[in-house]
């Protein structure tokens, strides 16, 4: 289901529950469109999470960790100046509307009391975050500043006075108590219907839950307790994440009565991390890396334009023999060609004396026509050597550059600094920093895994981390395991004589963080790291090796996601 007022009022009672009177400690602005609040409530830390991306707008506690800009942007440096250190006094809903309010208590400058109140408005490429006083009913700032030309309705600038957002006219709050439904039942008995009646009425109502409430009352011999079962449920959820067999993934507050693949659980706000959490860092690892994706897609469509260029060169030298033949049979007839000739049908020696027809160039004599063809012979021949070497050495940079490719694609936005590293090191990519204010990128660490047995597990993400992990890390003893000829992680078994199930467990974590994520029955390569070589001037993360042992997997994040190292 989507994000609409039904979902938002479930999850507001479930933030209340967990952060009211809570204190805030920390405020971060890890991307341009997400606020994260860090709220010390009830002797724990939570990460409360407030997302104005358009693509995946949402409010949740999220256990995922965001690594923070080196400096904070203005909009973070004023919510901390405002915000940190003050009480949420409580989370409310505008009706059912997608609009939640965070209350606070805090003081000013001047140590006085102050009320202040940040709403979150979770509306698609309208979402927003609007820190308002509410003495004044004046914006402090928005996380996205929207001018009169933008939207005549409301100004969302700082010192503007702040407006609601448009009222759904004549729209039911479904969870004040009415009759609407049973009307609507008497009405129409066609579900696709009796979803779109529903939708006009009510406040809030997606396209999924209009349609479970329309079956579910159409299947009921009961309406108004059907109905009230329908609200309890977003008030008692049964969070859950259903795999459909379409392939696509949905959400849901309850538990769908479908057969598809299910997972439930314990709260909304894990749900939706299992939900959001590659699709949010995908795009946001896309907006970081656009540069590097733009520069590896133009590398590689120039490479593979040179690889068919080179083997349609390759495809010609097949035909040197040719010019070779009609070199020697026009050196044997000399005497029979005559100034002027364009063409000239001789004997082939070469086959049977059968026939064959020779352009010749009427500017050139017997003796020169010849030579123009042996010529043509020496120059192929000599290509095959100089084709077969170009075509290795962009074979190899393909290669090299699809790895980087399938990098980008399974990297969190931290990890594209060491990418981009990479590709100056190797000459791809030009570094335009200030050469007297260069700053040094740190390799991150490897990401770590811990196995049913206890046993730790190191990941690369890119091929610096998967170079150092190697051969910098790793004892000679412990299990390196790599997709078999595709590109993806070095994985690291930080043990000697891993058991059965370990092997599986991280041979698994390889194939998820491969190109082959995706796919059934990947093939994954195993063997000691001592058997391991770096041949000389091979790419970062290159490597050779004999004597591996080979197992089969499917890649499964769950599985991956369950190890992770907390």
């Amino acid at each position: 289901m989507s994000f609409d007022g039904f979902f938002t009022h479930a999850m507001v009672k479930e933030l209340n529950t967990t952060l009211a009177s809570g204190r805030i400690s920390k405020i971060h602005q890890p991307y341009a469109g997400e606020l994260v609040l860090v709220i010390r409530a009830n002797r724990h830390n939570y990460s409360l999470l407030l997302s104005a991306n358009p693509t995946y707008p949402r409010i949740q506690i999220t256990e995922v960790p965001y690594k923070n800009p080196n400096t904070p942007t203005k909009y973070a440096m004023t919510m901390r100046k405002y915000l940190e250190g003050a009480i949420l006094e409580s989370i409310t809903q505008l009706d059912n509307d997608r609009v939640v309010m965070l209350s606070f208590d805090t003081r000013d400058e001047l140590g006085d009391a102050q009320h202040l109140v940040l709403y979150v408005e979770i509306m698609a490429r309208h979402s927003n975050l609007s820190l308002v006083n509410t003495k004044t009913n004046k914006i402090i700032d928005t996380i996205k500043h929207v001018s009169g030309d933008q939207n005549r309705y409301r100004l969302l600038l700082p010192g503007a006075t702040f407006v609601m957002p448009p009222k759904q006219e004549n729209k039911l709050n479904p969870f004040i108590a009415n009759q609407a439904y049973a009307d609507l039942v008497l009405k129409y008995s066609d579900k696709v219907e009796l979803k779109s009646e529903l939708q006009s009425v009510y406040q809030g109502m997606g396209s999924d839950t209009a349609n479970y409430l329309a079956e579910k009352l159409l299947d009921s011999d009961n309406a108004p307790q059907t109905y009230q079962e329908f609200l309890y449920e977003f008030d008692h959820p049964t969070p859950t994440l259903t795999k459909l067999s379409n392939g696509k993934v949905s959400f849901t507050v309850y538990n769908p009565d479908i057969n598809d693949e299910k997972i439930t659980y314990p709260t909304l706000s894990t749900l939706l991390d299992g939900f959001y959490t590659e699709k949010s860092q995908l795009d946001r690892t896309r907006q970081v890396a656009g540069q590097l994706i733009q520069v590896i897609t133009n590398l590689l469509k120039k490479d593979y334009t040179k690889i068919k260029k080179l083997n349609q060169t390759l495809e010609d030298t097949k035909k040197a023999d040719q010019f070779r033949i009609k070199g020697e049979i026009l050196t044997t007839y000399l005497h029979k060609i005559e100034p002027g000739m364009t063409e000239i049908t001789l004997e082939n020696f070469y086959d049977d004396n059968q026939p064959i027809k020779i352009s010749l160039s009427n500017q050139l004599n017997g003796s020169q026509n010849a030579q123009k063809y042996f010529t043509k012979y020496q120059k192929l021949r000599n290509a095959v050597a100089h084709v077969d070497e170009q075509l290795a050495i962009t074979n190899r940079e393909v290669e090299y550059l699809e790895s980087i490719q399938s990098q980008i694609e399974l990297a969190s936005p931290a990890d594209t600094a060491e990418i981009k590293l990479e590709l100056q090191q190797q000459g791809y990519l030009r570094d335009n920093s200030n050469k007297k204010k260069k700053v040094r990128v740190t390799l991150s660490k490897p990401e770590e895994y811990t196995a049913t047995d206890g046993t730790l597990i190191l990941v690369g993400k890119n091929n610096l981390q998967n170079e150092r992990l190697t051969f910098k890390i790793a004892n000679k003893d412990n299990i390196w395991l790599h997709v078999k000829d595709i590109p993806g992680s070095h994985v690291i078994i930080r043990d000697d004589n891993p058991s059965d199930e370990t092997i599986n467990e991280a041979a698994n974590i390889a194939a998820y963080f491969s190109k082959a994520r995706d796919s059934a029955h990947v093939p994954v390569d195993y063997l000691p790291v001592k058997r391991l070589k770096k041949p000389a001037g091979t790419n970062p993360g290159f490597v050779t090796f004999t004597g591996q042992t080979t197992i089969q997997v499917t890649p499964d994040s769950k599985s991956v996601n369950d190890l992770r190292t907390k």
